[in-house]
């Protein structure tokens, strides 16, 4: 009885990207990397469906990037003010 194998999402992109150039048929990437037909065209429509994902989440990353660099612009400015409250206390303690 064979063992299930087991592919890495390289290989998978890899497989689905030469599909999707249509250099070569279905039938002879199947032969090139000893896989079923059927198996190419699942993986390279499965690459499709998640192409646009790529940019939605570029685009998260953008807006939490924005939010902190909020946040820490804020947080060094309440330093700042509390720095001068503690060198203005410390003259007149002096």
């Amino acid at each position: 009885m064979k063992s299930k194998r087991k592919f890495t999402s390289e290989f998978k992109a890899k497989v689905a990207l030469e599909a999707i150039k249509d250099l070569q048929t279905t039938t002879e990437l199947a032969q090139k990397y000893d896989l079923h037909p059927t198996q190419i065209s699942t993986w390279k429509k499965e690459f499709l469906d998640g192409a646009s994902s790529v940019f939605e989440k570029s685009r998260e990353k953008k807006k939490l990037q924005k939010a902190s660099e909020g946040k820490e612009d804020e947080l060094y400015a309440k330093i700042g003010k509390l720095q001068v409250e503690v060198d203005f206390l410390k003259k007149a303690l002096s």
